[in-house]
């Protein structure tokens, strides 16, 4: 679920919402990016992470209800040069799912800096964002997605599209881990989604946002001003019973005044049980891509707003744009991302 510039909210405390994730292969281990805090939000945008919350990569294997391997990403207060002191641990089995197990301490850094240990690898920090869409696009969609009518694409110039996040910045988590660890070797199929949780005044944790899938939010809740949607505090598993019908619904209104589809009904069904739970799907050790042949995690070149528009659409929808116009923007070594 993207939250670039979805709500008021994440223009005043962007470090909690996701702007994307991705999971692809690295350099003989599986890399897990999620990026926070886009300055597409605004001046109120906090620079660094939030010191009082946690930034989790949550791990299913083969097709499970729930994760049974968690990495859990947290960051002290800025010193004087807006440096954070970041601290990773691993939670696995039961504790995977709980807040109150403290984990497995697995390493100790510095924002800005590269950490390892034991074959796990983290960075984090300010980075260009390499994200792409024009945004002018989206609203040709998700509107029509929220009203239930025809998506009309008829003045829409693939060729004058501009990538409405040139030069925008966002905060990167780059977890890098080794295809030795034994959960994550090549050949399995894992599930993956994020979140960020806050402290509460009560001793506890809320969890106040979470992505799997690209493109969520802006398609399916663009009206969500106040960021009250369910959605961000439940568990994927519970996804299709509480938003599949309603998703479904919208999808199969759209395709049935585009003429898209000849039975509406059952394309709506069709797109909402392949994004619900809403979990990110990954073979270890192969190629990633989000694309029209295949959804198998996702990299940081991967046009996913083309393939999300299309899906809801019925058909395809050109973007205009393609992976090179933010080729500038990331890198085939660790960590992957470029920082600013």
């Amino acid at each position: 679920m993207s939250h670039h510039l979805d709500t008021p909210l994440a223009a005043q405390n962007g470090q909690l919402f996701i702007d994307d994730m991705y999971v692809f292969s690295g350099n003989d281990s599986t890399v897990f990016i999620m990026d926070v805090n886009s300055n597409i939000t605004g001046v109120h945008v906090q620079p660094g992470f939030h010191h009082e919350a946690r930034y989790e990569f949550k791990v299913h294997f083969d097709g499970a209800e729930f994760e049974t391997l968690t990495y859990r990403v947290s960051f002290e207060q800025a010193d004087a040069q807006g440096r954070q002191v970041m601290k990773l641990h691993a939670l696995t089995g039961k504790e995977a799912r709980e807040d109150s197990p403290a984990g497995e301490l697995v390493l100790e850094g510095r924002t800005g800096e590269a950490a390892s240990a034991g074959g796990v690898r983290l960075w984090a920090g300010r980075i260009a964002d390499p994200f792409y869409i024009d945004l002018s696009l989206l609203a040709k969609v998700n509107g029509p997605v929220n009203s239930g009518t025809a998506i009309d694409l008829s003045d829409w110039q693939p060729e004058n599209a501009k990538n409405s996040f040139a030069g925008t910045k966002v905060e990167s988590i780059v977890l890098e881990v080794s295809h030795q660890h034994p959960q994550l070797k090549p050949g399995t199929r894992i599930g993956v989604w994020c979140a960020t949780k806050l402290a509460t005044d009560a001793g506890g944790w809320r969890q106040i946002n979470r992505g799997g899938y690209p493109m969520m939010w802006p398609i399916f809740w663009p009206d969500d001003t106040h960021f009250t949607n369910s959605a961000n505090t439940r568990h994927p598993s519970k996804d299709f019973e509480a938003e599949g019908k309603h998703i479904a619904e919208h999808v199969a209104a759209v395709v049935a005044a585009s003429g898209t589809s000849d039975d509406p009904k059952g394309y709506g069904l069709t797109v909402v049980r392949q994004l619900f739970p809403d979990i990110l799907p990954y073979v270890v050790g192969t190629p990633a891509t989000f694309g029209f042949a295949a959804r198998n995690g996702r990299t940081l070149a991967d046009n996913a707003p083309e393939v999300m528009l299309s899906l809801v659409a019925g058909t395809g929808v050109n973007s205009g744009l393609k992976p090179s116009i933010a080729e500038g923007q990331r890198g085939k070594n660790f960590p992957y991302v470029v920082p600013m």
